[in-house]
């Protein structure tokens, strides 16, 4: 059980921590009008996240036996997923698209409320997640409905975790911080995502295929 914890939180800092639209929202906000609006948009993007991780789930339920029977390929593969998509954010420039404008006074149920239909409207968000869930062996047979949804919760608090986090470097770097600042966030998680697929994939090769004893990494 502790296992599938420690997966869920990863797995929810690791979706969270792109900044894409929802990210420079987020800074935004947290630049503008405070941190305790840029927390709680993020905690609108954090509920979208665990929707998204739910469904997923849910579907890699039903073909739990074809994800256990051919386990390996599904790793190498959710392992490249999980490369290309590192790639895309590390070479995505955040600025790009960016429209200066002011915003207008909102409350926090319109922070949160704007921040979750944001994210929810990113369905392939879904690929992120299977990538994930096949890379960290997140969905297996041996898992009760109630360890997955123990895990569901704890993505969503590794997803608050981040959210928190960042609104106070944010807060506290406010003089500082500037879009250069989240471009290179982007490339310090692109690498981060790049290397844990390099991983996955030479640890799958190397036991499954080579027979060599190498100690799978499975955070």
């Amino acid at each position: 059980m502790f296992g599938i914890i420690i997966k869920g939180i990863i797995i929810g800092v690791l979706v969270s921590s792109p900044m894409g639209p929802i990210g420079i929202l987020c800074i935004q906000r947290t630049l503008s009008k405070g941190r305790w609006h840029g927390f709680v948009t993020g905690l609108g993007a954090a509920l979208s996240d665990v929707i998204y991780a739910a469904l997923t789930c849910l579907g890699m339920g039903v073909v739990v036996n074809f994800v256990e029977a051919n386990q390996a390929p599904l790793q190498i593969i959710g392992s490249i997923v999980l490369g290309i998509f590192g790639y895309y954010i590390y070479q995505t420039n955040p600025a790009r698209g960016l429209k200066k404008r002011k915003e207008k006074k909102l409350s926090y149920t319109q922070d949160f409320i704007t921040a979750f239909l944001l994210t929810f409207s990113n369905v392939l968000i879904v690929l992120l997640y299977i990538g994930l869930f096949a890379r960290f062996g997140f969905v297996l047979p041996e898992f009760s409905v109630w360890m997955l949804a123990g895990g569901i919760v704890c993505i969503g608090i590794g997803a608050i975790l981040w959210w928190f986090s960042i609104t106070y470097i944010v807060a506290k770097l406010r003089k500082w911080f500037n879009v250069r600042g989240v471009w290179m966030m982007n490339r310090i998680v692109g690498s981060i995502i790049i290397v844990l697929s390099i991983i996955g994939v030479l640890s799958v090769l190397l036991t499954s295929y080579f027979h060599l004893p190498l100690i799978q990494i499975y955070i």
